[in-house]
């Protein structure tokens, strides 16, 4: 993968993490897969459904600091969504290959 991809990982990444951190329960787990040959990643994150309260962060900062994370992930994936089931949530996104 070229830097700009790395880069752009990276920050959905660290996206998917923190609002699996802040607004949900444990276990969180990340998954990583190149899965066809297109050379796009697909980055995923569990976690075990929404949490009673909010994180530490969130409760702590003004409301201007947070909540962009969905828009930046909509903005570098060429698809995103969430898939629900009994006792956990994947947050989803796929980066398309370099050009």
């Amino acid at each position: 993968m070229d830097d700009e991809t790395i880069d752009q990982a990276l920050l959905v990444v660290s996206e998917l993490v923190t609002n699996a951190l802040e607004h949900a329960l444990p276990p969180v787990a990340l998954h990583l897969r190149r899965p066809g040959n297109d050379g796009a990643l697909r980055i995923e994150v569990g976690d075990g459904g929404p949490a009673d309260h909010e994180g530490t962060w969130t409760t702590s900062c003004a409301p201007d600091e947070h909540g962009r994370g969905v828009s930046i992930i909509a903005l570098l994936a060429s698809a995103h969504g969430t898939r629900i089931r009994a006792h956990a949530v994947t947050h989803w996104a796929v980066l398309p290959a370099a050009a």
